[in-house]
């Protein structure tokens, strides 16, 4: 009897299994993000061109279909050199928050920009053009000015800021971030060279194959991680659990070795991450740890590069602080930007002040769990630079 009682729980087992397998394939259109890469020699690693990419978010049930540009980019086709020539043409460059996976290119920052311009700003012509390549700041995205974005000639170029962009400028931080080799990275760096000086890394198409050793995965974990890359009921379960975070140990490691490393040494030694701090540092800290430290000078290091290209090729730069986790003044990491782009002369367009002044709470313009704009951020975004627009009207002269 009991060996008929076992079979028949597991039977039901079974078929409840089966059932919300069935389900989720049904209601849920795919179960995972699928994001095609290409290395281009000189820029690093971006999104290849005319692809589909697929977000899925199972937490905030985002199920997102796009398609990359000809360059590469989740936007629209850059418009032709003549049109943006006749107006006043934006490039907007940043990591995550520009490339904007989460919602349809319709709903993003630069295309609402654009229309609320032509109907409130008609005689400027303004097109605008988005660069955003994820996990990068602004050393690593200086290539994307070089190659693509500066062919069109705009005449302004806004730096989308967002507060972990301290942390992807520097070497260090940005491999314990990843675990990439700090000599050998996807993106350009920057680097010391032989008396201290700053200079410029080009990115390593090898990156791949020094990637930094992992820590060993317990099998129920493997095994568990192979099940939902392929069972939308098995998915949707991982999203309500609570699992043990491992980044603690994982970067922990990671640092310990990157300690002997010479590029890493000096600023790493006594210091070791935590998940919680890794990315607070530059958020609250007022004194931060030495690496913290280094990656404020490249982030200075790769603003400044921008400026001398921006004016080089005699455009307006400015920096959008990019979301409303970044405050105004009395925010230590709003202040530390604001201090490099003021001696710069290089203007700072607030996001999060423009929310504050109209009386919106930052997180009705996100995503719960993703924490990226949603299309009423997006909104908030094209609506803060229009209002910066309509009072510094001379960057289209």
């Amino acid at each position: 009897m009991a060996v008929w009682n076992g079979l028949l729980i597991i039977s039901g087992l079974l078929l409840i299994a089966l059932g919300g397998e069935a389900y989720f394939r049904l209601v849920k259109p795919f179960i995972e993000t699928s994001v095609p890469y290409q290395f281009v020699n000189g820029v690093g690693v971006i999104r290849e061109p005319n692809a589909e990419l697929r977000y899925a978010n199972w937490d905030d049930d985002l199920w997102v279909v796009s398609h990359t540009n000809s360059q590469g980019f989740l936007d629209r086709e850059p418009a032709s050199p003549e049109r943006a020539a006749e107006g006043c043409h934006i490039a907007f460059i940043g990591d995550s928050f520009v490339e904007a996976m989460e919602v349809p290119i319709v709903d993003k920052f630069q295309a609402q920009l654009e229309e609320m311009a032509a109907r409130e700003l008609p005689h400027l012509g303004i097109t605008t053009q988005a660069y955003g390549i994820s996990a990068t700041g602004q050393i690593n995205q200086i290539p994307i000015y070089d190659e693509y974005a500066r062919t069109l000639k705009p005449k302004l170029v806004a730096l989308v800021f967002f507060f972990n962009d301290f942390v992807n400028n520097s070497v260090a931080l940005h491999s314990l971030k990843y675990g990439w080799d700090p000599d050998r990275m996807p993106f350009m760096t920057g680097q010391r060279g032989i008396r201290g000086a700053m200079e410029l890394r080009p990115p390593d198409a090898e990156y791949e194959r020094f990637l930094l050793p992992r820590l060993p995965t317990p099998w129920y974990k493997s095994a568990w991680g192979r099940l939902i890359r392929v069972s939308y009921l098995a998915k949707w379960v991982d999203t309500k659990r609570v699992t043990e975070d491992d980044f603690d140990h994982q970067i922990g490691a990671w640092a310990d070795m990157l300690v002997e490393r010479s590029c890493c040494a000096s600023i790493l030694d006594g210091w070791r991450p935590t998940h919680r701090h890794f990315l607070a540092h530059p958020l609250w800290e007022e004194h931060l740890p030495p690496v913290y430290e280094d990656a404020l000078e490249y982030t200075e290091f790769g603003i400044e590069q921008f400026k001398r290209r921006v004016d080089r090729d005699g455009a307006q730069l400015a920096i959008m602080s990019a979301t409303g986790d970044m405050g105004t003044r009395g925010d230590p990491s709003f202040d530390r930007l604001s201090a490099i782009a003021e001696a710069r002369g290089i203007p700072v367009i607030s996001d999060y002040d423009y929310i504050v002044r109209q009386g919106y709470h930052a997180r009705d313009g996100r995503f719960r769990f993703n924490g990226h704009w949603n299309a009423i951020g997006h909104r908030w975004a094209a609506e803060a630079v229009l209002e910066w627009l309509k009072e510094n009207q001379d960057v289209c002269d």
